[in-house]
């Protein structure tokens, strides 16, 4: 993009009425790098070409075929940042099936929710994951599909198992499958709220296409480019960095099968061996990889970096700049959606403003009767419905009463404030729930709230983002004690271990204040916003 006004003023949705992204765009791209991925030592690396992904995925598609799994069944998909987890992916866009990708940091509890939510016939997963699906109740669930070899004693071939390795070597690459409308279900995110369970958001098979404003425009990405994009494989940050815009852009894609703790070295010997140009990640990695000295390592072949999911912090911003010569542009969009705001290479940057609209997107903020409001004042961050954007997800599925919530007055309502100044630039706020964004990842305060409640000692829990120089925010929990307990480090740390237990380990609270009372309204609901406000007070002064 060269210019962005006229950029944003011409560009035009094409959106055709029949459309697959495994069979219109990576089997149709030249033959080139397509996929590196990185060994978790960083010392190793497997290289994928798009007509391998094209060969694998259209047997991988035979095997689902041959196990009745079909246009619109609903599949389980959890895998680490492995080639399958692509090859998967695209066999069951080319077959009309319905994935539905999780972080391999789910529990037992989580994956039961989602596949009986779902109604899911299918799993597919590697060893660390099958004792957990062995232990879920999910009697929907027909066809279980194992990936890489075994090596405890599962008794797999008792329990039904597929095995990947003995079925890829005995289906042929020849597919014949049913063509895809763009208005088909392509996949399902679930995505943490407030209060209650995981949401489900359902995206069509015009979605990928709604990424081209990502890669093309946020990434500045071209056929030449090694593109980075540090996310599991169960976020929606893998759709957005590590999948559809990037191979509709022709660009080769990285992934780190990361073990154990991230390492900033070993980052930055991935980025200087593999020759990465662009990068993308939370502010979170960017404050640790500053923790490092930078000047060890050679990044002369990088030339864009950007980053989403948390507030950017100035220093940050120009630390990297020191050493890299490189200015992180800062963007903002949803699981829901693609990027919907950003600043672009080709305009000037505000310091802490999110940028202007993506093309194909009239974002605007707004009151809560849908009246767009005038410059500097705080309202909703809305997306024009009319026309819809490919990008935009379908509905919440099953969940009629959202949906009438968020899409009314021809907007979808982001459930995110901000305020548009004089010249166009956004600046966000922060979110109308209370949602946490910390290190990355989006987390439901009633999540681990519900599980503190679940310890014998926790009578009432509160649960809030809490500023952090690292980490931008970190889970906090305020703790009323059932009387005859007393705080101490010991209950902490058995408290922490709970939570790990009981939910996803990150979302553990890495601080809890026990106090008395907690502040809430005449309904009785917690009044999270003043917990909030005082936290920042007391951490950033204001």
């Amino acid at each position: 993009m060269k210019n962005y006004e006229e950029t944003y003023k011409n560009f035009k949705w094409d959106v055709p009425e029949y459309y697959n992204f495994g069979l219109d765009v990576v089997d149709k791209q030249e033959d080139k790098t397509a996929l590196i991925t990185v060994s978790s030592d960083g010392e190793n690396a497997v290289y994928h070409s798009f007509n391998d992904l094209k060969v694998l995925s259209n047997k991988f598609a035979n095997i689902l075929k041959k196990y009745d799994i079909k246009k619109g069944d609903k599949v389980f998909l959890i895998l680490p940042r492995i080639p399958e987890w692509y090859i998967a992916v695209l066999s069951m866009i080319k077959s009309g099936v319905v994935f539905m990708p999780a972080t391999v940091q789910c529990r037992t509890k989580d994956i039961e929710y989602r596949i009986n939510r779902s109604g899911a016939v299918a799993v597919i997963t590697n060893e660390e994951n099958i004792e957990k699906i062995a232990k879920a109740n999910c009697p929907s669930l027909k066809t279980k599909i194992l990936v890489g070899n075994v090596q405890s004693d599962f008794p797999l071939d008792s329990d039904g198992w597929v095995n990947y390795e003995k079925e890829m070597k005995n289906t042929s690459e020849k597919l014949e499958t049913e063509k895809t409308k763009s208005s088909d279900p392509l996949m399902i995110y679930f995505t943490s709220g407030t209060t209650g369970n995981p949401k489900m958001v359902l995206h069509t098979q015009g979605y990928p296409i709604g990424h081209i404003v990502t890669a093309k425009f946020v990434h500045d990405l071209k056929k030449e480019d090694v593109h980075w994009t540090i996310a599991d494989t169960g976020w929606a940050k893998a759709a957005w960095g590590k999948l559809f815009g990037q191979w509709i852009c022709g660009a080769t894609v990285i992934q780190h099968n990361v073990k154990g703790r991230f390492s900033a070295a070993n980052t930055l010997r991935i980025m200087e061996k593999y020759n990465v140009t662009t990068f993308c990640v939370p502010p979170t990695i960017y404050r640790m990889l500053l923790l490092e000295d930078l000047k060890k390592y050679d990044l002369s072949n990088l030339r864009h970096c950007c980053s989403a999911g948390e507030p950017l912090n100035p220093e940050v911003i120009e630390q990297w700049k020191k050493y890299t010569g490189i200015q992180i542009l800062d963007f903002f969009g949803q699981t829901e959606t693609v990027a919907l705001l950003a600043n672009f290479r080709c305009m000037p940057v505000k310091q802490g403003s999110v940028g202007k609209p993506t093309p194909g997107h009239y974002v605007s903020i707004v009151d809560d009767d849908g009246n767009e409001l005038p410059p500097d004042t705080e309202g909703h961050i809305v997306i024009r419905t009319e026309p819809r954007p490919p990008g935009l997800f379908k509905e919440y599925w099953k969940d009629t009463e959202r949906n009438n919530e968020v899409f009314k007055n021809n907007w979808y309502y982001t459930g995110d404030k901000a305020y548009k100044d004089e010249e166009g630039y956004f600046w966000f706020i922060g979110r109308s729930d209370d949602v946490i964004k910390a290190s990355g990842y989006r987390i439901g305060p009633f999540e681990v709230e519900s599980a503190l409640i679940e310890h014998p000692s926790v009578m009432e829990a509160a649960v809030i983002g809490s500023p952090d120089a690292v980490r931008g925010l970190i889970v906090k929990a305020f703790v009323i004690l059932v009387p005859g307990y007393e705080q101490s480090e010991q209950l902490t740390k058995d408290l922490q271990e709970h939570v790990k237990k009981v939910t996803a380990p990150y979302k553990y609270p890495r601080e809890i204040e026990y106090v008395k009372t907690l502040p809430k309204t005449i309904s009785g609901k917690i009044k999270r916003k003043d917990l909030r406000e005082e936290e920042f007070k007391k951490k950033v002064g204001k």
